[in-house]
């Protein structure tokens, strides 16, 4: 079941473990069964920390593995299916905290799970394929370990199809919370824990709210952003990080093959380098805050730059970076809102395997269209490619790939204008041929949006001049219309949107912010509170 290389890695993780963990596989009669039961014993012969009991009941699913700490009754954690491909670090991590390694977490969100009160029993419907999901698996679990009010189970959709179209499941990771939807798509730790903790917004904004001014705050924690901090950071002044979610764009990225001096990798692993590379510095880092407004220090009563954060927060700093980075764009069609997470989807690493077998669509002839078509050709009946333009924009490889696949039909000249449905799932559109304005429709069960991004500046509007695609205008330097005020990123008007540029363009944002500190006095207000 393992290669030798993983056995003798796992074999080393396994070590760390400090008191006796119980594994229990529930079986039935199928070859995914068999698939479990053998890699539960390769792991349980690795550690005599570790036993291992085999069951075959009626009442759960099958196959499934649970893992608890041997003196405990009930499990907390489980695998609905074999946590192998992204879900294999999600194995690893419960097991090796069952067995009493530490968390590499904040001890306030540790001590914050630890006060969740009332019974939770959480499920969350993942594929394999999705990069998104281990990270929401991961989370929840460490919760169950955590707290004895609180269940989890992994359960891979592609092995429990019923569940799948009784829950009406078209997007992955699907949490639930006892029986009822909780969320879907990407989420932190801190974010789950907030939600579940209804008092905790209010607690973090009185808390951020006292914060000490910053010199540079960077609002954004994607690549432009932690380019900003570490060079602001490196200049020993006092830098923050805000964000809704760090990474932001690139944890959603699959295969990064042109990030200089690095051959291959991919998003969640380049953004954990990042955070850990921010972190090695003296940098306030905020997560799953979202900036809601700005105001100059020109205008503001305290002569700082004043970030307002939608739970109501204010935090003030001699000068800003803005690396709020961009979203997937959406469609804007009737239905689109409707059916979102219902059979139409951003993703088609993470949403394909829902939707195996069946008709797609892909909305968008450039490179992120026609991957999305070549990659869902390997899983679902169909896919048909629409492009608005009488120009498909991706890069010539990729189109002769695509037109070698006999399940890939490209129609060129498509103006969607509307996402169909019958109430609780998508079963068509309809689009117009541009050439001839013939309506048509297309019966399908799922739609890839593809069609670019567009720029997180919602809350900037009437702050700093926006551009008519509603980017941050700024200068060579990154300055933006507001003094004292940067940006950088995927979020300005710099034309290529590419990783690499937007880290270059967020260390010169940094660099140009300590300029401006260097060159600007300190606020009278803020030094009087320093005298006093």
């Amino acid at each position: 079941m393992l290669d030798q290389s993983i056995k003798t890695q796992l074999s080393a993780y396994l070590t760390k473990i400090i008191r006796p963990v119980s594994i229990r596989v529930n079986l039935d009669n199928s070859d995914k069964s068999t698939e479990l039961v053998e890699l539960a014993r390769e792991i349980a012969g690795m550690s005599d920390q570790i036993s291992l009991l085999e069951t075959q009941l009626d009442t759960e699913r099958a196959p499934l593995m649970s893992i608890q700490p041997a003196n405990e009754e009930a499990a907390r954690v489980a695998f609905a299916g074999i946590p192998m491909g992204h879900e294999f670090t999600s194995l690893v991590l419960a097991l090796l905290q069952a067995g009493g390694h530490p968390a590499k977490e904040e001890q306030a969100i540790l001590d914050q799970i630890l006060l969740l009160e009332g019974e939770i029993k959480l499920e969350t419907y993942i594929s394999l394929s999705c990069q998104n999901c281990p990270e929401v698996v991961q989370a929840l679990n460490l919760m169950s370990v955590l707290n004895p009010n609180i269940s989890h189970t992994m359960i891979d959709g592609a092995l429990f199809p019923k569940e799948v179209e009784e829950r009406n499941i078209l997007a992955v990771p699907a949490v639930f919370a006892n029986g009822e939807l909780f969320g879907q798509g990407r989420m932190t730790l801190a974010e789950i824990v907030n939600k579940l903790d209804t008092g905790a917004e209010k607690k973090q904004a009185e808390a951020l709210s006292k914060k000490e001014v910053y010199e540079v705050l960077v609002v954004g924690g994607g690549p432009a952003g932690s380019a900003a901090a570490i060079y602001a950071a490196r200049k020993g002044i006092r830098t923050g990080v805000v964000a809704e979610r760090f990474g932001g764009q690139v944890s959603d990225t699959m295969a990064i093959e042109n990030f200089i001096s690095v051959k291959a990798t991919d998003g969640p692993k380049l953004v954990a380098n990042l955070e850990q590379h921010v972190l090695d510095y003296d940098v306030d880092l905020v997560k799953t805050q979202r900036a809601a407004n700005i105001v100059s220090a020109q205008e503001s009563d305290s002569g700082l730059v004043e970030v307002t954060l939608e739970s109501g927060a204010v935090l003030k700093s001699r000068s800003v970076i803005l690396a709020t980075g961009a979203r997937w764009r959406e469609m804007n069609v009737p239905g689109e809102a409707e059916y979102k997470g219902k059979g139409v989807a951003y993703c088609p690493h993470c949403d394909g395997p829902l939707f195996k077998g069946k008709k797609v669509a892909v909305v968008g002839g450039g490179n992120s269209g026609i991957e999305a078509a070549i990659d869902l050709a390997g899983i679902v009946e169909h896919v048909t490619v629409l492009e608005f333009s009488d120009v498909l924009r991706a890069d010539e490889v990729l189109l002769q790939k695509a037109r070698s696949l006999s399940n890939v039909t490209i129609i060129k000249n498509a103006a969607t204008t509307e996402v169909l449905g019958d109430g609780s799932r998508v079963n068509g559109l309809t689009y117009i041929d541009r050439l001839t304005g013939d309506s048509h429709k297309v019966v399908l069960a799922g739609i890839f949006v593809q069609i670019g991004l567009l720029p997180n500046t919602d809350f900037l509007k009437g702050s700093v001049d926006l551009s008519d695609r509603g980017e941050i205008e700024i200068d060579a330097r990154g300055q933006t219309s507001m003094s004292g005020v940067f940006a950088a990123g995927d979020v300005t008007t710099t034309p290529y949107k590419q990783i690499i540029i937007a880290m270059g363009a967020g260390a010169t944002s940094a660099l140009s912010a300590f300029d401006h500190l260097i060159r600007t006095s300190v606020p009278l207000a803020e030094t009087e509170e320093a005298v006093a």
